[in-house]
């Protein structure tokens, strides 16, 4: 319960309650004392006093540090693109304790940075802010749901920017043709099966060059990703000329080193952006890059029937959300699926 008592400085109030440190304060008039102690004794008896006097213990600094130290490594990948989103975030207000990451603030550095350019030069996306504000976001939220460091998470009163639709290019069969053409006639000998292998399987390029032999399983056909972007493991089907080539590959595989495209040391993956880059040059394809490839194996699955969450499946997202955008591509097929139900529920009439 609390205590007021009169001081030559003004009124100080204690406040005690069993099972909690005391908290006292000191005001110039009686009323502000009082409204104090009603305010603080309500707030312990709801636990949420000392959360937020943890939010004044800890700035923003504290919570990326500790997010780099501790969750970062468990993220795989993603961890290291978490951590260089989020030291932009303490660059700019890492000196402002949690008490004092409102929402008006995050917006107001959200907004910096869509004025912002990029080290190329050219304007930042709204995709690239909201990949920021998501970057905050999770962190805030384990510092929320573990570490009790704030009680609310003031992200979810920050509105993302729009992002255009997502892009779609892929290629023609004439495009593809003549890309694979080119990249046949490449000096890199790499190049070809791991663009046949991005076609065929839609995975990203990382995913593709970082392979490892253990993961691929010429008995099932499959090659595994143990380390994904989502974090989640994926198998992927390896089917037709991808396979064949996987297994010719097989017969030539560097002994020192497991990656199934090494580089010259056989430590990291080889880099194909100059042989690739070059390949397009010479088949005359504009405006593609490799995570086109990616987009070209989605598209050539909805175009030969394959269903938004087959395609979801197949590319690793945990929601069709990403890939509605070659829903489309799939008007054949659904208009099939759905003149063959109203054949068999209307047929007869």
């Amino acid at each position: 319960m609390a205590n007021i008592e009169k001081r030559p400085q003004g009124y100080r109030v204690r406040v005690r309650l069993k099972g909690q440190p005391p908290q006292s304060a000191t005001f110039q008039r009686l009323t502000d004392a009082r409204k104090w102690a009603q305010a603080t004794e309500a707030a312990i008896r709801e636990g949420r006093h000392f959360q937020r006097a943890e939010a004044k213990k800890h700035t923003v600094a504290d919570l990326v540090a500790r997010f780099a130290r501790d969750v970062a490594p468990r993220k795989g990948s993603g961890g290291a693109k978490y951590s260089r989103q989020l030291a932009w975030w303490s660059e700019r207000i890492g000196a402002y304790t949690l008490a004092d990451l409102t929402p008006a603030l995050i917006a107001e550095q959200r907004d910096a940075l869509s004025r912002a350019t990029t080290s190329r030069g050219t304007a930042t996306t709204p995709a690239t802010v909201n990949r920021y504000l998501a970057a905050l976001s999770v962190a805030c939220n384990i510092a929320v749901k573990e570490w009790g460091w704030i009680d609310h998470n003031p992200l979810s009163k920050v509105a993302k920017l729009k992002e255009p639709r997502g892009r779609v290019r892929f290629l023609s069969d004439d495009e593809r043709e003549r890309l694979l053409t080119a990249c046949r006639e490449s000096e890199s000998k790499d190049l070809y099966p791991a663009v046949v292998l991005a076609l065929s399987t839609g995975a990203r390029r990382m995913e593709i060059l970082g392979a490892r032999w253990p993961q691929v399983d010429f008995a099932r056909a499959t090659l595994t990703l143990e380390e994904t972007k989502n974090g989640e493991r994926r198998v992927l089907p390896l089917a037709g000329l991808a396979l064949d080539l996987m297994r010719e590959r097989a017969k030539i595989r560097r002994i020192d080193s497991d990656l199934v495209f090494p580089g010259t040391s056989g430590k990291k993956p080889i880099d194909l952006r100059h042989a690739f880059d070059k390949a397009l040059e010479r088949a005359k394809i504009e405006d593609f890059r490799w995570h086109d490839l990616r987009h070209s194996a989605a598209s050539y699955l909805a175009m030969n029937g394959a269903t938004l969450a087959e395609i979801a499946e197949v590319l690793g997202h945990k929601t069709l959300q990403m890939v509605k955008r070659y829903a489309h591509l799939s008007e054949a097929h659904t208009a099939a699926v759905v003149g063959k139900m109203n054949d068999r529920i209307f047929g007869g009439v």
